[in-house]
C-alpha cells in the first residue's frame, strides 16, 4: 500500500471521506513502534475509513538546550513505512502551516498535572504538545486518534484536553512495543552508543522488578488466604508436607508489600545502573494514578502506572508499565 504525502491541510480536506478516518500523530523517524499504531488505526476505520500519519517536529515541544535540531527527520522512509502498515496518506505540513504568523499566542494549557514528572522535568513541554496536538486534531478532523501507552503522561494529558474542552473525538491508546532485550520502542534509541544501550536496559529492568516483585507479593497472599491459621489446617497440612509452604506463605502475605515494595525493587536496579560505565542518571521513578499523576499511597486500590525517566549520556529516555492494586491485590 503507498500513502500520498500531503502538505497542507487544505489538500488533505480535499480528499473524499466515506468512513471513519483515524490519526496516528507523530513526530517522523518512524519505527515499529508506530507500525503498530497504524495497524490498528487501519483495524478501526476499516477497508471503508481512512488512515492518515502526522509527521510534524514540533518546535513548542522542545525547551532550551532539548534536542530539536538534532532530532531525526527521515520523511522518505516514513511515508514509505506508513504505506507498508496501512496508512493512506502522511501529513507532514511545515511550521508555516501549523503555525502561520509564528509561534501562537493562545495556547493550551496542562495544568496541574503537567507540572509534574515529565512537566517538572521538562517545563512547557506538555503545554506545547497539547497546543500542536489541538492544532492537529483541528487540521486533520478525525473521528479517532490513537497514541501510544509509552508516553502515558502524554496521553493521560490528551484524554483530558479532549474530555474538558468536548473534542468531538475518540482517543484510542496502543500499549508499548518493546525489542526484544526489553527497551521500549523510541526514535531517540538510534542515538545510544553500544555500551549506552546497555546500561539503557536498567529502564525497563526496573519497571518488570517491580512489576513481578507485586505479582510475587500478590501470588503469596491468595496462598495464604487459601491456607488459613488454624491449629487443624495446621496439622492437616503438616501430615501432608505443607506446614511450611503454609507458614511462609503467611509470613510473607504479613510483610511489606504494595506500592513501597514495588518502588524498591525497581529503585535497586537503578542504583545499580548508576555504578555502571556509561552510568544511568535517573531523572525520576515514579509510582502513580493515571488520572493525575499523583504519587499513590499503601492503601491505594485501582489502576497505577509505574514510571521512570533518566538519562544515559546525551539521551534522555522514559518508559512506564501499568498495575493493578485491588483489595485482595490483583495484579496486572
Amino acid at each position: 500500500m503507498t500513502a500520498t504525502l500531503l502538505r497542507t491541510a487544505a489538500d488533505l480536506h480535499a480528499r473524499a471521506r466515506t468512513g471513519r478516518r483515524a490519526v496516528v500523530m507523530t513526530m517522523g523517524a518512524l519505527h515499529e513502534g508506530h507500525a503498530t499504531l497504524i495497524r490498528t488505526a487501519r483495524k478501526i476505520a476499516g477497508p471503508e475509513g481512512e488512515v492518515v500519519v502526522t509527521v510534524f517536529v514540533n518546535p513548542l515541544q522542545f525547551g532550551a538546550g532539548e534536542d530539536l535540531d538534532r532530532y531525526p527527520r527521515t520523511l522518505d522512509a516514513d511515508v514509505e513505512l506508513a504505506g507498508r502498515s496501512g496508512a493512506d496518506a502522511v501529513f507532514a505540513p511545515s511550521v508555516d502551516e501549523v503555525y502561520p504568523g509564528g509561534e501562537p499566542q493562545v495556547r493550551i494549557s496542562a495544568g496541574t498535572m503537567g507540572e509534574r514528572l515529565e512537566g517538572a522535568a521538562r517545563p512547557g513541554h506538555f503545554d506545547g504538545m497539547l497546543t500542536v496536538v489541538a492544532k492537529l486534531l483541528h487540521l486533520t478532523r478525525p473521528d479517532v486518534a490513537l497514541y501510544g501507552h509509552k508516553d502515558a503522561q502524554q496521553l493521560a494529558l490528551i484524554r483530558r484536553m479532549v474530555r474538558d474542552l468536548n473534542f468531538g473525538v475518540e482517543i484510542v491508546g496502543v500499549p508499548t512495543v518493546r525489542e526484544e532485550d526489553g527497551l521500549a520502542l523510541s526514535s531517540r534509541n538510534r542515538y545510544l552508543s553500544p555500551a549506552e544501550r546497555r546500561t539503557a536496559l536498567a529502564l525497563s529492568q526496573a519497571l518488570f522488578a517491580g512489576r513481578d516483585r507485586h505479582a510475587a507479593q500478590e501470588a503469596l497472599r491468595a496462598r495464604a488466604r487459601e491456607v488459613p491459621a488454624t491449629r487443624a489446617r495446621a496439622e492437616a497440612l503438616s501430615a501432608i508436607g505443607e506446614s511450611r509452604a503454609a507458614a511462609d506463605a503467611h509470613a510473607v502475605a504479613t510483610t511489606a508489600g504494595g506500592p513501597a515494595a514495588v518502588r524498591a525493587a525497581a529503585r535497586l536496579v537503578l542504583d545499580e545502573a548508576a555504578r555502571l560505565d556509561p552510568p544511568l542518571r535517573l531523572d525520576y521513578l515514579a509510582l502513580v494514578d493515571p488520572s493525575d499523576f499523583t504519587e499513590i499511597g499503601d492503601g491505594f486500590t485501582g489502576e497505577a502506572v509505574l514510571a521512570v525517566a533518566a538519562r544515559v549520556g546525551a539521551t534522555r529516555l522514559i518508559d512506564n508499565i501499568p498495575l493493578t492494586f485491588g483489595p485482595f491485590g490483583d495484579a496486572s
